[in-house]
């Protein structure tokens, strides 16, 4: 790299728009969308797709929602043309879709485009030629006046072809291609020479497209060409005016928005942003971030995983697992911090009488869009204890208290730390159920029990229990159950446990509901020993949370045989 780019690079020139307006306004409404993965991403792929992937594709696209969708380029070859055509020869299209053709301003290229669509109820032809000075200068050697001609000669063929399909209910479309880096007085001079070809009125108004063919400044620069245009370009009732972004700079989707607070009507992009060099707009991006607005796009991404799996099988094209809204990381968070937050986030909406989303590090819903909130939160070495009880919590319905949470943080960590790698659920339910004492062969194993109150209103636990293998009758007295079972324990077997907190809870509802209970004991020593118990009584399970700490106890060399 230079140590003075400069010498090579220059920036790109300001726009002379004082009073701009679009930086105070506000996204209030979706544009119109136009799908262009069929065209433009098509033609960014390393394979294009064949007819099966084009069909599978346009079906998700009607499915979805998207009521204009470039179905491809009819003069690129036969492959297109032929499945341009079969579209409407098959009756596919449904009433609500227009679909568009895109040609360069060539008759023959032109004509083409319209054969390819006879018969449609309705459709839209695409005109473009490029206008920027280097396009100009390197790529045609061609005056300003012979480049507005390109297009006013463009203009007058689609106008005749039009005329010789009466039936069809045709819509038009220009691109000054590579607007973004061309004169914007230019870029008007030759829209209006068009528009002086078509006719466009309010009822009938022509689409011109204001690409961003090379992303070649800031958003807000593209934002003020935008503007500009709207100002300048004549008629402006009688047109629709498209955005078209590219992502050379990476900030399509910004430029895009920028562009539609400048005042733009519709915008056309890409699925997951494919296009060629660094991709299109990416429309679901653009869609999601007006729905965390509190704006309806029109487009429903309510599946996420079923759209991506459709896009990934036809564009044989991976979706970055960081990507926006629909990676599969985005709403996972691994950081401690990050997990405690989410965490509180959840247990605060559920207590509120509120509709209002509001849950740190999410903007949106998981949910809205097919997610589930158990890969919210993943567990590595950098997780914590919050994320450690949220999986637990979804995956088996355990609520910890806090200091347990900390307690059983302490063990993930370890075993996170020593396997180098991510813990899934099972992984921490059986370090769980390890470092609780809640499978396998126990010191102390429950077999049944009993309690009944003394006439002095003393509660007496009588119960069986498994000793290293042999059975073992057991009695005690207090002034609850769990005293009870640990004076049972204390006269039995000599083990001297304090009960310092207790909870509860129900796992789930209704008839299949299980109960969780939850003991914090202390020995003589000061050492903390926490129980676990879950069962279908919730008697049982405090019962056996007692036992649970006193199995964890007997590996701190206390008097169990």
């Amino acid at each position: 790299m230079l140590h003075d780019p400069s010498v090579k690079y220059r920036p790109f020139p300001q726009v002379d728009l004082p009073d701009r307006e679009w930086p105070s306004r506000t996204i209030t409404a979706p544009p119109r969308w136009l799908s262009t993965d069929m065209r433009d991403g098509n033609q960014a792929l390393i394979d294009p797709m064949n007819a099966e992937k084009k069909n599978r594709f346009f079906d998700l696209l009607v499915e979805i929602g998207v009521k204009e969708i470039e179905v491809g380029f009819p003069s690129a070859g036969a492959t297109e043309f032929d499945f341009i055509s079969g579209l409407v020869q098959s009756d596919r299209i449904p009433d609500d879709v227009l679909v568009q053709v895109l040609t360069q301003s060539r008759r023959d290229l032109i004509e083409r485009s319209f054969e390819s669509l006879r018969g449609a109820r309705a459709a839209i032809v695409h005109l473009y030629n490029a206008v920027s000075p280097a396009w100009r200068r390197i790529v045609f050697d061609m005056s300003r006046d012979e480049v507005r001609e390109i297009a006013v000669s463009g203009a007058k063929i689609l106008r005749d072809e039009a005329a010789r399909q009466p039936d069809t209910d045709w819509h038009f479309e220009y691109s000054p291609e590579t607007f973004s880096t061309a004169e914007l007085d230019f870029s008007v001079e030759v829209c209006a020479a068009v528009m002086e070809i078509l006719r466009p009125t309010p009822e009938r108004p022509l689409i011109l497209n204001l690409p961003a063919t090379v992303e070649a400044a800031t958003p807000n620069i593209y934002a003020d060409q935008i503007e500009w245009f709207c100002r300048n370009v004549p008629n402006r009732d009688s047109v629709v005016i498209s955005l078209h972004t590219h992502n050379d700079r990476g900030t399509g989707v910004a430029a895009s928005e920028l562009g539609l607070l400048a005042g733009a009507d519709r915008v056309e992009g890409c699925l997951f942003g494919n296009g060629e060099r660094t991709g299109n707009v990416d429309l679901v991006t653009l869609a999601l971030n007006m729905y965390t607005q509190g704006i309806d796009p029109g487009l429903d991404f309510s599946d996420i995983d079923r759209v991506i799996g459709t896009v990934e099988y036809c564009n044989q094209l991976p979706v970055h697992p960081r990507h926006p809204y629909a990676g599969d990381l985005v709403f996972t968070a691994f950081s401690g911090s990050h997990q405690d937050a989410i965490k509180k986030g959840f247990a605060a909406q559920e207590s509120r009488n509120d509709e209002q989303w509001d849950v740190p590090y999410l903007p949106i819903d998981p949910a809205d869009l097919g997610r589930n909130y158990e890969a919210v939160i993943r567990v590595n070495s950098q997780s914590g204890k919050g994320g450690v009880a949220w999986v637990l919590q979804q995956d088996k319905g355990l609520k910890l208290p806090k200091r347990l949470q900390a307690d059983f943080s302490r063990h993930v960590q370890q075993l996170a730390d020593t396997s180098s790698r991510e813990l899934d659920a099972a992984d921490i339910w059986q370090a769980f159920a390890k470092a609780y004492r809640l499978e396998g062969n126990q010191p102390i194993e429950l077999v049944d029990w009993d309690e009944r109150r003394s006439a002095s209103g003393e509660r007496i636990f009588t119960g069986t229990v498994d000793v290293a293998g042999e059975s073992l009758r057991l009695s005690g007295r207090g002034n609850g159950l769990i005293s009870s079972v640990l004076g049972a324990l204390r006269e039995a077997q000599g083990i001297q446990l304090d009960v310092q907190s207790y909870s509860e809870h129900a796992i789930g509802h209704g008839s299949d509901a299980r109960a969780a209970a939850y003991v914090e004991c202390t020995d003589p020593r000061g050492v903390t020993h926490w129980g676990v118990g879950i069962d279908e009584d919730i008697a049982t399970a405090s019962v056996r949370a007692v036992l649970s700490a006193a199995n964890c106890a007997a590996g701190h060399d206390l008097r169990v045989p």
